[in-house]
């Protein structure tokens, strides 16, 4: 294997997503995730050794309640205290990173990844992917998506059902479809 697909896909350029060094990849990371989510629940040091396995880099006192999915987990980066509840999925063929104190509701999903939007690239199973990233004090109500190319600043509230489509600044609560500023997030 040549390594061309990967490079391609890590330089956010268009990348054929069946290649067969990146399907192994994703399968290796699919089965830790499912050995993951078969993890009683209280068997916190056998979680945190799969995350572990799983995450490109994890800091202390993070948990994810699973069910929990990535494609590749390597470039997933996690800060200082982070959770995520039930039904987490990341679209992780570019960097996914979290801040510290980041805290995410159910049934929410980060996608890097993305398709051509003409059928015959799309077909031949081409796809590109655009990081995430996420500041510090960031809480994603339940049912937040968020888009590939997505920064969302630090001290954000997103609000639950969001799908968030642009960039968020510093200091703000946002939500809607597509999400946008609501306020300012202040004390009041």
């Amino acid at each position: 294997m040549d390594g061309m697909n990967k490079k391609r896909m890590l330089a956010g350029e268009l990348y054929d997503a069946n290649d067969e060094e990146l399907t192994g990849e994703r399968t290796v990371c699919k089965d830790l995730c499912a050995q993951y989510n078969q993890t009683l629940p209280s068997d916190r040091s056998g979680q945190r050794k799969i995350l572990g396995q799983i995450l490109g880099e994890i800091q202390d006192n993070c948990a994810i309640t699973a069910p929990f999915w990535c494609d590749y987990g390597y470039n997933i980066r996690v800060g200082e205290n982070f959770y995520a509840n039930h039904n987490l999925v990341i679209l992780d063929p570019a960097k996914v990173i979290f801040g510290d104190n980041v805290f995410i509701g159910p049934n929410c999903g980060f996608y890097t990844a993305g398709h051509p939007i003409d059928a015959e690239r799309r077909n031949q199973g081409l796809e590109f992917a655009y990081p995430i990233t996420v500041g510090d004090n960031v809480w994603f109500g339940g049912g937040v998506h968020v888009m590939p190319g997505v920064h969302i600043g630090s001290n954000v509230v997103i609000g639950a059902g969001s799908i968030v489509t642009k960039d968020i600044p510093d200091g703000v609560i946002a939500a809607g479809n597509p999400c946008r500023v609501i306020r300012e997030n202040t004390p009041e």
